[in-house]
């Protein structure tokens, strides 16, 4: 438990330094059904808010399918509803954005000694008060699972990701976002997850970037896999 303590003392400090920099919160709630070896299902919803808890500004919630194909690459769809406020306090309206989102995905996965790699490629048919846009995402992440084995579970597990995004219209760079976090899993079902993350916005109006500090709770309903550190996402479905 010492390097649970060590972390939770970490993202304290974090808070506690760049609250005065108005540093938002990320709160993700994150559910998967494994059907079987080859197909399972999620669902996902999210709030954030522009200062620490409070200034709610965006919640999200989606759900979709994930087709295995192999051991290192599966397929994904999904679909949400994703609303973003104007600033200012909670939920002021009139919205900045109201959308529908359709998403095929693929992710591929491959170890680099005991550290897991991923390449996730998606492509965002997006419907938007303003406006139908296109826009794909590059996602690259690093994971490493550590801690003495429990029923061949390693409880720890620390990640590292940045994701680029881009759409066919000037400027095409659209976006980035960066994540360090940690996640301590309880079992082989639930998952806790803690990190802080850094996103920069190239004139954008459907979300801000700025700081945030991220919160996560994953939800393994069912899994048929051998690997109980598979069944535990990377990072969170949809950041």
């Amino acid at each position: 438990m010492k390097i649970l303590n060590f972390f939770f003392i970490l993202f304290f400090g974090i808070n506690i330094s760049m609250s005065a920099q108005d540093l938002g919160s990320w709160n993700i709630v994150n559910l998967k059904y494994q059907l079987n070896d080859k197909w399972s299902l999620f669902g996902e919803a999210q709030i954030r808010s522009l200062k620490f808890y409070t200034n709610f500004h965006y919640y999200e919630y989606k759900a979709g399918f994930i087709y295995q194909i192999n051991k290192q690459l599966n397929f994904g769809l999904g679909a949400g509803d994703y609303d973003t406020y104007r600033e200012g306090g909670n939920f002021v309206t009139p919205k900045n954005n109201d959308e529908f989102r359709l998403w095929p995905q693929l992710v591929f996965v491959n170890n680099l000694g005991k550290i897991k790699v991923e390449h996730r490629y998606r492509t965002e048919f997006r419907f938007t008060s303003n406006g139908f846009r296109n826009r794909f995402r590059y996602r690259f992440a690093l994971v490493y699972n550590f801690g003495k084995s429990k029923n061949d579970l390693k409880p720890h597990q620390i990640n590292f990701s940045n994701e680029l995004f881009f759409t066919n219209n000037e400027p095409y760079f659209e976006r980035n976002r960066t994540i360090i976090g940690y996640t301590y899993k309880l079992n082989k079902t639930i998952a806790l997850q803690i990190g802080y993350l850094h996103q920069f916005d190239y004139k954008i109006n459907d979300e801000t970037g700025r700081d945030f500090f991220l919160t996560g709770v994953h939800i393994d309903l069912k899994s048929k896999r051998k690997n109980s550190d598979d069944s535990i996402p990377i990072i969170p479905t949809d950041i």
